[in-house]
């Protein structure tokens, strides 16, 4: 390990942001099926100016977050042989080397799955290293899904990134420039209000998001349980609904059947991909049921379709919380 953190086999392109003399560990596996690394990482990363995660010139993905045993930073990369090297730096580092596997979907079986379109179908064929990766870590990507919950998304990113920068602390380690880890449950209550209002963060979601900060170590659980049960138990906290607890589900452990019901252009691209015609929720089950239980995995296959819906109107302006 050089001076700086970085390992010997890529040298230090950049400027660390953390703690550059922090130890390093790091960990190597090598997948037993296809795997689309970036593709299957992709759903972990809200906007292109995401301090979380981080994609380097030379094709690493960096990323930053909490674990039960503290903050940490990792480094994902591939060998020409298929092999996935993953360093990383902080308390945390052991807990998400152990996770590795799981983060890239080795607990994810798509064997089952029958596509029952020709669209489905042929992403399907095209995209065989595609798998849902579980994080094991709630917290992590119950606050950004939060933030998501009936706003634009680049109002959504925006209030993401400015949380992080403002209130996250910096990673541990050589983490490239700008990059944050996510605020704690300790740091978001900590937050007074008229920060989050300078944030663009309403007082429903502001409500949500400390709400779930209050019993962040109990809904954890919620990986262990999984499925429904899981769902139901991110459901128990006051302004986390059936949309929140599903995108929570499908990142935190790899949730297939989690459908985002709620959702504001789901139903519309679902049903003009498959049926030709917009559905409301309702419809959008009906049209899913025959992939039960790998329903999501027919929904995140239509969105990587590249199939766009027709636009009949505006979309959506974002609002100036900073002019109220």
């Amino acid at each position: 390990v050089a001076a700086c953190g970085c390992g010997p086999m890529w040298g230090c392109p950049h400027t660390g942001s953390g703690s550059p003399r922090m130890s390093e560990r790091f960990r190597e596996w090598r997948p037993p099926f296809p795997l689309d690394l970036s593709g299957v990482l992709a759903p972990l990363r809200r906007g292109r100016g995401d301090p979380t995660l981080r994609t380097t010139s030379d094709g690493a993905i960096w990323r930053t977050g909490t674990t039960p045993d503290g903050p940490v930073t990792t480094r994902l990369s591939r060998r020409a042989d298929g092999t996935v090297v993953m360093n990383a730096w902080g308390p945390g580092a052991a807990w998400s080397l152990d996770g590795l596997p799981a983060l890239l979907g080795a607990d994810d079986d798509p064997s089952g799955f029958i596509a029952h379109h020709p669209l489905v179908a042929d992403v399907m064929r095209r995209r065989p290293g595609l798998r849902f990766g579980a994080t094991r870590r709630v917290w992590d990507v119950l606050v950004p899904t939060v933030l998501e919950q009936k706003v634009t998304g680049t109002e959504a990113r925006r209030s993401w990134r400015e949380l992080c920068h403002r209130f996250g602390d910096r990673p541990p380690g050589p983490a490239p420039t700008g990059m944050r880890l996510p605020p704690t449950p300790e740091q978001v209550r900590a937050i007074p209000d008229w920060e989050w209002h300078r944030a663009g963060v309403d007082l429903s979601r502001r409500r949500a998001i400390l709400s779930a900060a209050a019993v962040a170590q109990r809904l954890e659980r919620a990986c262990e349980l999984g499925g429904t049960a899981g769902r139901e138990l991110l459901r128990r906290v006051p302004g986390i609904g059936v949309w929140t607890a599903a995108e929570g589900a499908q990142r935190a452990w790899g949730d297939v059947d989690a459908v985002s019901v709620g959702d504001l252009h789901i139903p519309a691209v679902v049903g003009w991909a498959l049926v030709g015609r917009p559905l409301d929720d309702a419809g959008l089950l009906a049209v899913l049921s025959p992939y039960v239980p790998q329903r999501q995995r027919a929904v995140r296959y239509v969105e990587l379709s590249g199939f766009r819906r027709p636009r009949f109107g505006p979309r959506h302006a974002p609002r100036n919380y900073r002019a109220i």
